[in-house]
């Protein structure tokens, strides 16, 4: 494999990174219940997930 010829310096890094900052995650509102959680997973509040019951969860 290739190998660079020197070292990258700290602040072409620190450059690179500081141009991509943390952003909040997206969140999905739930029509049964309001309740926000990550879409495309289960709703870790009442176990839905796209309409059907697929944990059990104890309130």
């Amino acid at each position: 494999m290739a190998q660079p010829k020197r070292k990258q310096s700290k602040q072409r890094s620190r450059k690179r990174r500081g141009s991509q900052p943390f952003q909040a995650p997206q969140l999905a509102k739930d029509p049964t219940d309001g309740t926000l959680f990550m879409p495309h997973r289960v709703n870790p509040m009442n176990g839905m997930y796209r309409g059907r019951q697929v944990i059990d969860v104890e309130v």
